[in-house]
């Protein structure tokens, strides 16, 4: 029993705070000196981790992947669309200092 309390502790001490929003794309940005792919949408974010507190737009982590690569078609397809989409953010800022990284994008 005491290892399931442990066990338990251990997973709510390791959890991450991951950032969220839902509304509209209002703006993509895509930059040429280092391949950054930045979004910013209307509503509210909750939750977002520290690193990502100062700031409004989302960062795609890897753009250069087949993710990164779906996750900007989504996005331009909602925007061309007036498409709502939430986001749920991975909880980091690895690809930019201040930015949170994407993990989910659900076009609604």
């Amino acid at each position: 029993m005491a290892r399931l309390i442990l066990f338990g502790l251990m997973l709510v001490a390791g959890s991450v705070v991951a950032g969220t929003q839902e509304g509209q794309v209002t703006s993509i940005v895509v930059r040429d000196s280092d391949g950054l792919h930045l979004f910013y949408m209307t509503g509210t974010a909750t939750n977002r981790p520290e690193c990502a507190s100062q700031y409004r737009y989302w960062i795609i982590k890897d753009e250069s992947s087949n993710v990164g690569k779906a996750q900007l078609s989504m996005l331009m397809t909602a925007y061309a669309a007036g498409k709502t989409v939430r986001v749920t953010g991975a909880g980091t800022c690895s690809r930019w200092r201040d930015g949170e990284d994407v993990n989910t994008l659900e076009l609604k």
